[in-house]
């Protein structure tokens, strides 16, 4: 059973050497449940809010599968909240979570997936990794990013249960990894079908993409 093994939020906005002057990626394990709303976890920030938060961007996932991946790739303990994720999953394919899947976590909170998460020199700098922006980005390991559909309190342990697919078949991974016009089709079809209402960045992306292949 797929279920949220870790639930963190931020602990508290460290210096870095962006443009922003500070990072709220420092996330950590709390015990306590948490209500989610429309713009996330109760407490948590975001200190770049042009490429993280909003309601597009109100959670961010990742998987206990990738996490003891990057473990066994970099020879260290990957801790929940270590990416900067919200919420560490366990016995969910985050990846191969299609775009505008929706889950429920808990008893109340529904969620549905938006993008894939993008890597950034605050991520390198958290990490210290040589080459990390590259390395995460070859893996195809991104985690997803969610916006709240249903607001609700949610805890470690809580259940994840799949409540809708879409079915175009283009997941977090196949995007992130290789965006193609054939997905972009896909995705503006089940738009158009009414499965999902497509995330901004999602259009951004297919708008680059098609003047690229223009």
């Amino acid at each position: 059973m797929a279920a949220l093994i870790a639930l963190c939020r931020v602990d508290g906005l460290l210096p870095d050497d962006g443009t922003i002057g500070v990072t709220a990626i420092d996330k950590r394990p709390v015990a306590e449940p948490l209500h989610v709303r429309p713009l996330g976890l109760y407490g948590d920030v975001q200190a770049d809010r042009k490429h993280h938060g909003g309601t597009t961007k109100a959670l961010y996932a990742y998987a206990e599968e990738d996490a003891e991946y990057w473990a066994a790739e970099l020879d260290r303990e990957i801790v929940p909240g270590l990416f900067g994720e919200n919420l560490r999953t366990a016995g969910l394919d985050v990846n191969g979570a299609e775009i505008g899947e929706r889950w429920r976590i808990g008893e109340e909170l529904v969620v549905e997936v938006t993008c894939p998460r993008t890597p950034c020199g605050t991520f390198q700098r958290r990490l210290g990794e040589p080459r990390w922006v590259k390395r995460f980005t070859d893996a195809a390991r991104p985690g997803a990013y969610l916006k709240v559909v249903k607001s609700g309190t949610v805890q470690a342990g809580d259940a994840i249960e799949l409540v809708r697919r879409p079915g175009h078949g283009v997941t977090i991974s196949s995007w992130f990894a290789a965006a193609d016009p054939e997905q972009a089709d896909a995705l503006e079809q089940a738009e158009r079908d009414g499965s999902l209402t497509l995330a901004p960045e999602i259009h951004e992306s297919i708008a680059r993409l098609r003047k690229r292949s223009a």
